[in-house]
């Protein structure tokens, strides 16, 4: 079965000033936490690493210890 774009995650290429959608969907995971982020709600994430984190603080952490 077919999932329309409004269940399935985004697919996206992370810029250092936005992001380019290049399979449509509603949300993106977070990196770290496997949180749904809905795409109107995502403002951070990692250019270099091409991961969404959920808030700013998942996002320190992350860039802070890479592993």
């Amino acid at each position: 079965m077919l999932m329309s774009s409004g269940k399935s995650a985004a697919q996206l290429i992370y810029g250092p000033n936005g992001f380019r959608v290049m399979r449509a969907g509603q949300h993106v995971l977070c990196a770290v936490s496997g949180e749904a982020i809905p795409l109107e709600e995502l403002r951070y994430w990692s250019v270099d690493l091409q991961e969404a984190y959920a808030s700013a603080q998942i996002a320190t952490r992350r860039l802070l210890d890479p592993r």
